[in-house]
Parts: C-alpha cells; structure tokens; sequence
C-alpha cells in the first residue's frame, strides 16, 4: 500500500508512493550504491537540469512540438527545483554507469510528476506528460548530461574564483604589512641575499592572481555546449532550428555566456575542455600546497626553527606534548591538494577511456572536478581566515638572520667591492662572528651607511644605494 507501480523496458518496478521520481531512478538508486553521495549533494546540477529541461520545453513549444499545457507545467516544475524545492528527490549516487542516464532520467521523472500534480493528475500517470516524450523531448543523455555538467561547472569555478580573490588578498594585506622587515632570502634552504617579508607574501599574491586567470581561461572552454546534438552529435530526433534556439534560450535563462559547439559530433564525445580545467585545478593546488609549505617552514620551532613568523595558534597540538601547536591550516590545505593531484588522474583516465561517438566515463570526470572545486573553495577559504590574516613576523628574528647571514656579503658587494666581501665571508665563516659587525670593524661601512645599505627601500631595488648622495 505505500507503494505505486511503474514499468519501463526492463519491465514493472514498485516506488515510493510519496516519491517524485520513478522506476528508472529507483532501479539507479538500487544499482548505484557507490559513493553514498546522491546528485542532490550539488544543487547546482539540480539548477542546471532544471534551465536545460525549461529551455527545451519553451523551445518545443516555439517551435510547434509541445502544447501550451505540458510547456508551462514543465516549466512550473522547473521553477520549483531553481525555488530550491523537491532537492530531495535527486536520490542517485553520483558516480554511475550509463553515462549520466540516470541522473538525466532522475530529473525527467521527477519533473513529469511535479508537472502531474500540477495538473491535478497523479503521479506516475504518464499519459498526460511522460518524461521521456515530453520532459526529454528533442533531447539525449549525451547532450543533456555534459550540457549539466558545464553550467554546474561554471557556477562553482566561479566560487572557486571568489574564493583565490579572497585568499589572494589576504597575501596583498600581509605584503604591504610586512614591507619594513628585512629577513634572508633562500634558495635550495640555504641564505641567499636579504629581501623583505612584504616582497615574499606580496609574491605569494601574485603568483595567485596569475592562477586565477588561467582558471578564467579555462571556464572559457567550458561554456561552449552540445544541446541540440542528441544522441552522437547529429541532431536526430530534434527539430530543425532547435540545437541553436535552445542554446540561445539556455543562454537567456541562465545568464551565462554560452556558445553553440561548431561541430556537434565532436562535442559529443569529446572532454578536452575536462582534462585542461583539471591541469588548471592541478596547477593551482599545486602551487598553493608550495605556499603552505613556506609558511610550515617560516613558522617552524618556535625555538629550534626559522620561526620568522608566527601563525595563528587554532588548536592544541599534541596529546601527550603540552604547549605544542601545529600549523594545522597549512596541513589541511596540502591534503586537500594531494586530493585535487588525485583527482587529476581519474579525470585524464576517464578522459581518454572514452570510445567512438561518446566518453561513458563522466559521471566519474564529474564528480571528480566538483569534488575538486568544492574542496578548494572551502580550504582557500578557511587558510585566509583562519591563517594568513593572523600570521604576526618576528621582526627581531628576522633582522638577526640578515646580520648574522654570510649571503649579506652579496648585497654589499657593491659597496665595499668583491674582494673585500670575499675577505669578509671567510672571516665570519671561520670565527662564527657575523657579516654585519665585520664590515663595521673593519672600516669598510660605517654603521649608518650599512643600515641604508640593508634599509627595506634599498633591498627592493635592482640598483644599489648611492651612499655618497643620501649623506649630503
């Protein structure tokens, strides 16, 4: 009694009285339990079947294929799914076979029986607007499915976006914060020459900038379409006019800047535009995983390391070692990135799994980027909350590494010649004293010109100071 039933071509198939979807996403549901994670996870690919199946259905109608009662109870239920409503129903893991069938047919079903009872007819009595014939019409899985996938694509690569502006801002903040600090520069773990604390957190933000304009370039890719290619790319089944007027009805709905694939059978089977957004999403971990690494190091000790910065201290560290803190932003952001280099391989896997006129592999490509996307939105996120904007230096440390460095004989080699340097290396490095004091007791600076000599204003400049000139 708490069950209705409903047949396809496998044959008949109990549901849910109550349910809005129908046998098909009830046999998907049965043979899908993978991840535990249905579609309605990422309400965003609720949204986007939803402007799909009501820019088809208005489209159908415009174009004579549909009738004005089945186009606006298609429509209202669409509406009802962008209202945030009947999310609920989207009860398919988001990892399958077929394709993305299922979760095509997810929405067609629940859809045809919002618009049912809309019409004041029961669920389940197809007769009246069916999903396949109606909800589905002039449409296919394989462009229905990648179509999806892209507009869910953009709405979280443009989160992703927001959120490296929010981070990379954060570095700027520290940059212009931390300009008056001289500290060492290395390289290969080793003293280089001196550099400013401002000039390494400004780099960390610009190095983010520049990726935020490669994930731009990629979500260009991303909005080219394949609606209206049907099956394989070549339209069957679908009115002619339709592949462009349902783009353009798509591109009005939603807002977004989509373009019509010039060569539908291509779009069909190809995900080129997958594997470079994943590169982009690769990259970006990437070097972002390098910057946490920094700030592990500059932040180690606090005794017996660089500890030239202090991070914010969230939690205690250890169990059994009282006081201990750990970076534990950092840390989390670097797993998240060995996550997203994960990831990666799946989707270049998947990508060139794919065989003739479709890759099956999406539901897999799928889940990968948005799991990806999310991730990376929430941790970049939280590491400027809840780390670069309460990261303190310690000015005193890093003025002594520069005083006690022998790499400041290179910043001084203009000024007192490389001979003298030389001299002045292998003294400090013999006796332990440093440069700083050496070039001071030897004559070759006074103090009041090394200080200029070693002043932030100088450091950030290719040109050395002209002492001769500020002592006028």
């Amino acid at each position: 009694m708490n069950f209705r039933k409903e047949h396809d071509c496998i044959g008949s198939k109990e549901v849910p009285l109550d349910a809005l979807y129908g046998a098909q996403t009830q046999r998907a549901s049965e043979n899908f339990r993978i991840t535990g994670i249905p579609i309605s996870h990422y309400p965003h690919i609720i949204y986007a079947l939803a402007y799909i199946k009501k820019a088809a259905a208005i489209t159908n109608n415009e174009l004579g294929k549909l009738d004005d009662e089945k186009t606006r109870a298609i429509v209202f239920a669409c509406n009802e799914l962008l209202a945030d409503k009947y999310h609920d129903q989207f009860i398919v893991d988001i990892i399958q076979g077929g394709a993305g069938t299922s979760t095509n047919m997810n929405a067609n079903e629940v859809i045809a029986n919002i618009g049912l009872e809309h019409l004041g007819v029961k669920k389940g009595e197809y007769d009246h607007l069916h999903p396949n014939i109606h909800v589905n019409m002039a449409q296919s899985t394989n462009d229905v499915y990648p179509t999806c996938l892209r507009l869910t694509l953009i709405a979280k690569m443009d989160q992703l976006i927001e959120s490296m502006e929010y981070l990379q801002s954060s570095f700027a903040a520290k940059g212009k914060e931390f300009s008056h600090i001289m500290k060492m520069g290395r390289t290969q773990l080793q003293d280089a020459v001196p550099m400013t604390l401002g000039q390494e957190f400004t780099s960390y933000s610009v190095t983010i900038s520049e990726d935020i304009e490669r994930v731009r370039e990629a979500k260009a890719l991303i909005c080219e379409i394949n609606m209206g290619g049907t099956a394989i790319g070549t339209g069957l089944n679908a009115p002619p006019k339709y592949a462009q007027m349902v783009t353009d009805k798509l591109k009005e709905i939603t807002g977004l800047d989509l373009e019509l694939a010039p060569d539908l059978v291509e779009a069909t089977q190809d995900t080129g535009a997958y594997v470079q957004l994943s590169g982009v999403l690769k990259r970006v971990a990437v070097k972002i995983s390098k910057i946490c690494n920094d700030l592990r190091l500059l932040s180690s000790g606090p005794r017996c390391g660089f500890n030239e910065i202090n991070l914010p201290r969230m939690a205690p560290g250890s169990s059994i070692m009282p006081g201990k803190v750990n970076p534990i932003i950092p840390e989390v952001v670097n797993q998240i990135a060995f996550t997203v280099i994960g990831s990666d391989v799946t989707v270049s896997l998947a990508a060139e799994a794919g065989q003739l006129e479709l890759n099956v592999m999406e539901p897999v490509i799928a889940a990968s980027l948005l799991n990806s996307l999310t991730i990376m939105r929430r941790g970049f996120k939280t590491l400027a909350d809840r780390c670069v904007s309460g990261i303190t230096a310690n000015e005193d440390v890093c003025r002594g590494y520069v005083e006690h460095s022998i790499g400041l004989v290179t910043a001084l080699n203009p000024y007192i010649g490389y001979e003298n340097s030389t001299e002045v290396a292998n003294e400090a490095l013999k006796s332990g004293r440093s440069v700083y004091d050496i070039v001071i007791e030897k004559g070759y600076m006074s103090k009041e010109d090394l200080d200029k000599a070693l002043s932030p204003e100088n450091m950030i400049h290719s040109h050395p100071l002209n002492l001769k000139e500020t002592n006028k």
